[in-house]
């Protein structure tokens, strides 16, 4: 003891991750406090079994990274834009109210001097998103109060920097007027570095390069360059690693395989080996030997617990929230490690001229208080509320899934190699997120033309692969039939299949429809909603969404379904919409996704002309998706000008992905003339 050989520290490490969990969950003890509980068992203050060495400091970073990175790579951008307000507030409150009442408790009460006190109250003010993995685990990072929360931490944590580094920058010999400046200026200049040059970088490296490894590799590459520039200007690596996922969440959809593969490795390893290595740091022992120790470590703790309690109790009121939602900004916002450790270190390193330290060796073991009493409790807070709000929406989501009338069921129509990818990240998109139902993948193999069918063997297994990386289960089907149109539809009745996904036909002589016979004939064949999609760049470098509808589309029985399904994939993406429709058709859909998609912001425009797309191509550029809500030839939205949409497309948007969506078209669901002519639009559900 200690254990010095690197191949029984990871084997230590790794028994303590797999079995930690296993046997706390049976004493309903969050995870993530008895990583940081055996963290304080096996290290140097507690039974010496391990050393906090160079592989604590490296993972632990890592970690930590991976935390701020994950926090900001899952926020809804979209969702972000609504609550702003809220998370800055929640974030000023976070700071202001520790720092203020902090200070006061430092200085009359504990008795600490002007700079030492401003040092301890930034530690109050601070926190680490340490329980953010409960909120992973129960699926709710794009709830409003996490990201409220998430947004609130930034805001907090880079005040409090700035506090660290006015403090600290005092002591150095060149603190001058011209020193403050030439921080600022060169955070805000690398700020705006990684803002305009790393996105423009990612979809480059995206659209050329698709194996899963190499775009992992490459993302954790762009995380650390921003943090290591971050503490290359005299900031926190945190701020950098946080700014990287923002700039990059549009690029990494949540239902995304990269997105799982992101997730899997930093919940697995890197997350827990930083818990592990808090853990390491406290001392216990030297807490209760000192004289006075323990009530300044108790003072510090309750003033760090009750200040992060008034912020987020000010912010439900100011808001009228819920105290499922308080209790969840609070679990999320109480934690401290991160940059509580940065500023209690730098004022254990600042010598006085005395020959003492700015903040001694009580102060530094009652900082390891706080960061064990705000993780536990936060900890347990988090959990509780989690399990409360995860039973909620599962109920919900369950209750709406009970309806027969609307399935959840998509169906990818394989054949050739070279979509394959293409159709099965767009299906990852459009599917409904917590949905029990799998997606289903079909190949149909003719009774003339047994060959393909080890061919299309193996286009279903990469499929399912690619489903398996994000976390997926998917169905496969090969299935023999006199033709594909039958075996499809069979398919279809058979799953009760709600959407149907195939490629667009590439014509292999110029006398060939620009749909080609097999989309025809589904179109005739099949009343589930079909999508036909080409891709001529990855879905997740998709910029811009365009989305023209018909007039009289608000009518249809699978006006509802589509629009459902636009929104789905609009928040995957998290690009910027555009629709394009009639004033009617226009104020029908605003309505909806109004009252069913709240976070979907999109720009109306009143655009009836489908008979020139010019106007509209002169608009477009490479990274947009083009999406045509089509009709079914004698529906209420089929116009006659729909006929020469095909010659429109290859006129105007050769070179563009276009998405063609016909939705569900039930034949016992027709409308009445009186329906038509009373000008209102069916409900949807």
């Amino acid at each position: 003891m200690p254990v010095t050989d690197p191949t029984w520290i990871f084997f230590t490490v790794l028994a303590i991750i797999l079995f930690a969990p296993m046997l706390l969950e049976r004493l309903h003890i969050p995870s993530i406090v008895g990583m940081i509980f055996a963290g304080i068992l096996i290290g140097p203050h507690g039974f010496g079994v391990l050393e906090r060495d160079g592989s604590f400091e490296l993972f632990g970073k890592v970690g930590l990274y991976y935390i701020m990175f994950l926090a900001s790579l899952e926020m809804d951008l979209q969702n972000v834009q609504r609550i702003k307000g809220r998370a800055a507030v929640l974030g000023l409150l976070g700071f202001v109210i520790p720092m203020t009442v902090g200070y006061a408790a430092n200085s009359w009460l504990l008795g600490f001097g002007t700079a030492a006190a401003l040092l301890m109250a930034a530690m109050y003010a601070s926190h680490t998103l340490i329980t953010y993995p409960i909120v992973l685990r129960y699926g709710l990072s794009r709830l409003d109060s996490v990201s409220i929360a998430v947004g609130g931490t930034i805001v907090a944590d880079t005040l409090t920097l700035l506090v660290l580094a006015v403090v600290g920058g005092t002591f150095k010999e060149q603190a001058t007027g011209l020193y403050w400046l030439w921080l600022v200026l060169k955070v805000v200049i690398l700020g705006l570095i990684i803002i305009y040059t790393f996105p423009p970088l990612g979809r480059w490296f995206f659209r050329r390069y698709d194996e899963m490894a190499v775009q992992y590799v490459f993302v954790l590459v762009l995380v650390f360059l921003g943090a290591g520039l971050m503490e290359l200007v005299g900031m926190e690596g945190i701020l950098g690693a946080f700014l990287v996922g923002l700039v990059l969440n549009r690029l990494i959809p949540p239902n995304s395989p990269l997105m799982s593969h992101i997730e899997f490795v930093g919940n697995a390893l890197f997350i827990p080996y930083f818990l592990i290595g808090v853990g390491m740091i406290i001392n216990l022992h030297a807490l209760v030997s000192h004289d006075g120790a323990l009530v300044l470590a108790g003072v510090m703790a309750l003033i760090g617990l009750a200040s992060k309690w008034l912020a987020a109790l000010a912010t439900q009121k100011l808001f009228g929230m819920s105290a499922n939602e308080r209790n969840l900004m609070f679990g999320l916002t109480g934690a401290r490690a991160a940059a509580t450790l940065a500023v209690v270190l730098v004022g254990y390193r600042i010598i006085l001229p005395d020959g003492t330290h700015l903040l001694g060796d009580d102060v530094l073991n009652g900082a390891m208080t706080l960061i064990l009493t705000t993780c536990v409790i936060s900890s347990v807070v988090t959990e509780r509320t989690a399990r409360k709000l995860a039973i909620k929406r599962r109920s919900e989501a369950v209750h709406e899934a009970a309806d027969p009338s609307t399935p959840d069921r998509i169906l990818i129509a394989l054949s050739n190699p070279d979509t394959m990818v293409s159709l099965v990240n767009l299906s990852l998109m459009l599917r409904t997120p917590h949905t029990a139902a799998p997606i289903t993948a079909l190949h149909v193999v003719l009774e003339d033309d047994p060959d393909a069918r080890q061919t299309g063997l193996e286009l279903l297994q990469q499929a399912t692969r690619m489903a398996a990386a994000a976390n997926v289960r998917i169905q496969t089907y090969s299935r023999w039939s006199v033709n594909v149109v039958s075996g499809i539809s069979h398919t279809i009745k058979e799953n009760a299949v709600s959407d149907l996904v195939i490629g667009l036909h590439r014509k292999a002589r110029l006398t060939e429809s620009f749909y080609g016979k097999l989309s025809t004939d589904l179109l005739a064949a099949v009343e589930r909603q079909i999508m036909i999609y080409r891709a001529t760049i990855p879905l997740n470098t998709v910029r811009h969404l365009r989305v023209l509808l018909p007039r009289k589309v608000e009518f249809e029985p699978g006006f509802a379904h589509a629009m459902h399904r636009l929104e789905l994939l609009a928040g995957q993406i998290s690009c910027a919409v555009d629709v394009y429709s009639g004033k009617e058709t226009l104020a029908a859909l605003k309505a909806y996704w109004q009252g069913k998609a709240a976070t979907l912001t999109a720009c109306y425009r009143e655009y009836v002309s489908w008979t020139d797309f010019l106007p509209l191509a002169h608009d477009s550029r490479p990274d947009d998706l083009i999406v045509f809500v089509c009709a079914r030839r004698g529906t209420l939205s089929h116009h006659s000008y729909m006929d020469r949409l095909s010659d429109q497309i290859e006129r105007y948007f050769s070179a563009r992905s276009i998405l063609l969506l016909y939705p569900a078209q039930p034949a016992a669901e027709a409308l009445s003339t009186s329906t038509i002519r009373s000008g209102v639009p069916l409900k949807v559900r």
